[in-house]
């Protein structure tokens, strides 16, 4: 979920369970080759995006079998999709916690190896 700021302006970080996931347990399931399905839910993606994401369409259904992460720079766009989703009886679409900052800033490829799943988004002329 977005970082809240108190009245002091300190961030407030809040997780919600039945609407994120964790950027370490996506990891994890991709490092296991469990059934991701990844959506990248912004209009116009740049910097970078995970492997094997898909850009979220209009027609796009979650699959039945697979757990789906959608996932944007922050998870600002990607909650209200993700509450959306649910609403229509897909339990198991979740958003990125954090989005794509947490993920890069959090999978340190001196941890957890080279291969962290993050890639760059080719410029479009």
């Amino acid at each position: 979920m977005p970082t809240k700021y108190d009245e002091d302006a300190a961030p407030i970080v809040q997780f919600d369970a039945r609407l994120e996931i964790s950027p370490f347990l996506v990891f994890r399931r991709l490092r296991e080759g469990k059934s991701v399905t990844l959506v990248d839910v912004r209009k116009e993606p740049k910097g970078h995006t995970l492997e094997g994401a898909e850009p979220l369409t209009a027609e796009f259904e979650p699959p039945p079998d697979s757990m789906t992460v959608l996932f944007d720079d922050d998870g600002t766009l990607a909650i209200d999709i993700v509450e959306a989703f649910q609403e229509r009886g897909h339990a198991q679409v979740k958003a990125l916690f954090g989005g794509l900052e947490l993920w890069k800033f959090s999978l340190d490829p001196n941890v957890v190896g080279e291969h962290t799943y993050l890639i760059e988004v080719p410029e479009t002329e």
